[in-house]
């Protein structure tokens, strides 16, 4: 088996990293990681069983946000098992095989996270542009179409992934500086020209995330003139405070999510403890909050949960 300085065979596993330097406290930080994920989970599949079992959710706005939870959730349990061996049990080693597959299902996850906050930003822009139409034009069967194309295209765009990686040697350090591999970093790895792969990266990136990011502008921008025509400042504040859940999910998945592909692409040694930084929010936060903030945001919402309580 290959070690870390090997340069002579090509590796048999990547090794994962939790926190570099700090491996005797990775017990403690393991304690919140635990307590996240189980947050995050509850969360999610509550807001599920929320929605499913109450008809009076069966709205596009909710059955938009039950997308968005699944995805989390698929995100969530995609990097849970590395990262909480990482940290509970030290167990680094993670195989080449294995390790094409993880990156598979985060970045295929990842874009279709990415066409689900693009679509809820159609949805808030028919629902205050045309709202007698609203759920005559964002019909069941017409979501279910767009959800299967989310899936098609995050599932398409993601494939060549771990292909085009298993065509290398890896006889470098072997050492990831995450507790999940990504394309951006194994890529690095290899012993051989990753042109191909860089370039393809880099298209799929600005294909997908820089495209939806861009249509979500834009059709914030066509809300908010539309908000502006109002006569009603009331009207005005009651449309635009519909938007306030979309755009803090929109923040905090793009956010660190564009840095993180910026360092692995452009960063230096200086940008590690950065990197690693948003490594985490952007695996943890978005999954944690956007229960959070659309269950405080969504008086509908609310009242269910805080009527399941009661219950």
């Amino acid at each position: 088996m290959s070690t870390a300085n090997d340069t002579k065979s090509m590796v048999a596993v990547f090794l994962l990293t939790g926190i570099p330097e700090h491996e005797d406290v990775h017990i403690w930080i393991a304690i919140p990681l635990c307590f996240i994920y189980a947050i995050l989970i509850m969360g999610n599949t509550g807001i599920l069983f929320i929605i499913k079992t109450d008809p009076s959710l069966h709205e596009p706005m909710y059955i938009f946000l039950s997308m968005l939870a699944i995805t989390d959730l698929g995100l969530s349990i995609t990097t849970m098992p590395t990262t909480l061996g990482v940290f509970l049990f030290h167990s680094r080693e993670i195989s080449l095989n294995a390790c094409f597959a993880q990156l598979f299902f985060i970045h295929s996850l990842s874009y279709i996270e990415s066409s689900v906050l693009l679509s809820m930003a159609f949805d808030r822009f028919i629902a205050i542009r045309d709202p007698l139409r609203y759920t005559s034009i964002l019909t069941a069967p017409r979501m279910a179409k767009m959800g299967q194309v989310f899936v098609l295209r995050g599932v398409a765009l993601a494939f060549p992934y771990p292909f085009l990686l298993k065509r290398y040697r890896y006889c470098r350090a072997n050492v990831l500086s995450h507790s999940y591999c990504v394309h951006n970093e194994v890529m690095k790895l290899a012993c051989a020209d990753i042109t191909v792969n860089n370039i393809y990266g880099l298209f799929i990136m600005l294909s997908t995330v820089g495209l939806d990011s861009l249509l979500i502008l834009l059709s914030y921008v066509m809300i908010f003139k539309m908000v502006m025509s109002v006569t009603s400042h009331a009207e005005c504040v009651r449309a635009l405070n519909t938007c306030v859940s979309h755009l803090c999910a929109v923040l905090l998945f793009y956010t660190p999510m564009i840095g993180l592909s910026m360092i692995h692409r452009f960063g230096n040694s200086s940008s590690h403890w950065l990197q690693i930084l948003l490594g985490f929010i952007y695996l943890l936060v978005p999954p944690l909050m956007n229960p959070i903030v659309y269950s405080v945001k969504s008086k509908n919402l609310r009242m269910r949960i805080i009527k399941l309580f009661v219950k």
